[in-house]
Parts: structure tokens; C-alpha cells; sequence
């Protein structure tokens, strides 16, 4: 199971970083666009953050697919490491996702909403499928459902693209994907705190504390050894 985190603000994922086992960091234009920054000294800096062995996934914003093609390339150059182009299923994606596959640059396929597209995409050479579990949820479908089916569909036909399901709401969402056998997920800071909070383990420390305080007050165990 990877965690990845979904932010372009540098100093929530150092924070993250610090506290979290995060496997790398991914951002859309959405994501990029909040900070208000310029793309180039970004980009850098989120490389320099997270390290070259982390994976990183910066999004396309090319019409065509030859323009994907492109600044997949210059992103590469520019960026090094673990890098990976995050391309939106379509007819221009999945044409830019062979011609990229050819030049053995490391693809995510976003924006995935159907099994079918997850099948498309993967058969074109994405080394991760990136469905959107709570987007569906808004449309009365079911993501978590939609994710199992592309996890399973991948293990009927050993298919090797990875499901990095996207687009979470809560941590119910990500438990469900995590147990559906989802390889992958993207999860906001916020996200990523609300997972290890729950209220009985903020009172189980509290008494453990209470406790130790009775016998050794303010003392801490090297200073009793």
C-alpha cells in the first residue's frame, strides 16, 4: 500500500514527511494553481522536498497528445527522480500514454471514472489508474465498488498498471479502497492526520500519563536509569 500525498504546498508536506510514511506527492492543476506560485520554482522545490527516490506525479495540461508528449519530457528533464506524468483518460491521453510508454516515461492515468476507461488506460501502458472514489460517490454511484472491480479486473488478466484511487472525502473511503486490495491512495494533509486520530487513543495516553505522573511525577525514564 502506497500513501501519496495530494498537495503542492511544500511546507504541509514537510510536515507530513515528517510524521507519516508518505511514498511521494501528487498534484493537478487544481493543486498547483492554489499556490499561487511560479510553476517552475515549485515543481523544483517539490522535488527537492520530497527527494529523488520519492515518487512525484505532476499533471499534463497539453491539448494533444503530441503536446503531452512534450512537457512529459521537459517535466522529466526538469524534475528527475521518481517521476511520473499524470495524463486524463481520453482519446489524446491514451495516444499519449503509448507514444510515452515507447520513450519509457513512467505514466498515471487520471480522471478515470468507469472500469472500461481503467482497462484502456492500462492496456496503453499506465503504470498507475487513477480512479475518483468520492466524485462518484456525488453521482450516486459507488467508488469503492468501481475500484474493486478495476483491482480484480487487473488480477483476472494480470495486468501490471497499479490502482492509485483518488478523490477522497473521509477515512472510511480510504479504508474501503485499502480493503477492496486498491494498490495505492491520494490523501490530503488533512486526511492524512484524521487517519491516525481517534479519541479512545488520545485518552489511552492521557491516563498512561496520569498514571506514570502518580509515582515518578515529571520524571521521564531516563531520568530514572
Amino acid at each position: 500500500m502506497l500513501y501519496i500525498l495530494d498537495s503542492a504546498n511544500v511546507e504541509e508536506i514537510r510536515r507530513c514527511m515528517e510524521y507519516f510514511p508518505i511514498d511521494g506527492v501528487t498534484t493537478n492543476p487544481t493543486i498547483i494553481s492554489r499556490e499561487k506560485r511560479n510553476f517552475l520554482d515549485l515543481i523544483k522545490e517539490l522535488r527537492e522536498t520530497i527527494g529523488p527516490e520519492r515518487m512525484l506525479h505532476i499533471q499534463a495540461t497539453a491539448y494533444t497528445a503530441e503536446g503531452m508528449v512534450e512537457e512529459a519530457l521537459r517535466l522529466k528533464e526538469i524534475v528527475g527522480g521518481e517521476f511520473y506524468i499524470k495524463i486524463p483518460v481520453s482519446d489524446e491521453g491514451i495516444k499519449a500514454t503509448m507514444m510515452l510508454k515507447k520513450l519509457d516515461v513512467k505514466v498515471t492515468e487520471t480522471a478515470i471514472f468507469t472500469q472500461p476507461q481503467a482497462l484502456l488506460a492500462a492496456k496503453a501502458g499506465a503504470d498507475f489508474v487513477a480512479p475518483y472514489v468520492n466524485r462518484l460517490d456525488n453521482i450516486v454511484s459507488d467508488g469503492v465498488s468501481v475500484v474493486s472491480d478495476i483491482v480484480s479486473m487487473f488480477s483476472t488478466h494480470n495486468i501490471e498498471s497499479k490502482v492509485l484511487a483518488a478523490s477522497f472525502k473521509n477515512v472510511e473511503q480510504v479504508h474501503s479502497v485499502i480493503l477492496k486490495g486498491g494498490h495505492a491512495v491520494t490523501i490530503t494533509p488533512e486526511l492524512c492526520e484524521r487517519m491516525l486520530y481517534h479519541p479512545l487513543t488520545v485518552s489511552a495516553i492521557s491516563d498512561f500519563d496520569q498514571d506514570w505522573r502518580k509515582v515518578y511525577g515529571d520524571k521521564r525514564i531516563l531520568d530514572l536509569i
